[in-house]
């Protein structure tokens, strides 16, 4: 029998933006290694939840914990742990990718020496297929490539939780496959990635389970194809 550990839980969640409600009681369970998509359109409260998971917006009401941690009381130590990547990427565009890369690496304060840190960048640049961007400046790559870019600083610091708020949307197909192959090398590690999109088939591809948002709640919760069947239902 395989026990699942919880590391992600939110327990009747809520959020406002002055009187408007954003998220209504919200329930949810992630478990390590979980590919776990948040599906919905835009305004279903999809990205309010996950900035509340990264310790970037605090929630009004209800019980969160990631990794133990409450985001609310616990913001700097969230942030040590998940990489978050917003919907649009936020960079330095009169950086190339190279000095940015090495500026979050000292921001982080990570561990390891100037040649690893390098290694490591060069090793996600090949595997995200930006190696010939470098030494270009951030301003002048397209929006795919600026999407990559925010994701390999999301996981310079080697993160347990990795939040992407519509990240996938925005690649290529070719770098969509890799970068899928390379989520699922990070959910066997015991990894786990949390992402939202409102496009069904990316979610079928790379997703165990999914949540269904609507309106600032959650409609369904489960694997795909249980969803998929309750909806014909």
């Amino acid at each position: 029998m395989v026990i699942e550990l919880v590391a992600v839980i939110a327990k009747n969640l809520y959020k406002k933006y002055g009187n408007k409600l954003i998220l209504n009681d919200i329930n949810l369970e992630i478990v390590d290694g979980d590919i776990f998509g948040l599906l919905g359109p835009n305004g279903s409260g999809k990205s309010t939840l996950m900035k509340i998971f990264a310790g970037t917006l605090k929630y009004d009401y209800g019980q969160v914990t990631v990794e133990s941690y409450d985001p609310n009381r616990n913001p700097i130590e969230i942030r040590k742990i998940v990489g978050y990547v917003p919907e649009t990427p936020v960079l330095y565009e009169s950086l190339t990718p190279r000095e940015y890369f090495e500026f979050i690496g000292s921001m982080r304060g990570l561990d390891i020496s100037p040649n690893l840190l390098e290694k490591r960048i060069d090793e996600l640049a090949y595997a995200l297929g930006i190696s010939e961007y470098m030494d270009n400046f951030i301003g002048s790559l397209s929006f795919g490539t600026k999407q990559k870019v925010s994701i390999i600083s999301s996981l310079l610091h080697n993160p347990k939780i990795l939040i992407l708020d519509e990240s996938i949307n925005g690649l290529d197909p070719k770098s969509a496959k890799i970068f899928k192959s390379l989520l699922m090398d990070l959910s066997k590690e015991g990894k786990i990635i949390i992402f939202s999109t409102h496009i069904l088939e990316i979610a079928q591809n790379i997703c165990k389970k999914v949540a269904i948002m609507d309106k600032g709640s959650v409609k369904y919760t489960g694997k795909i194809d249980e969803i998929s069947s309750q909806d014909k239902n």
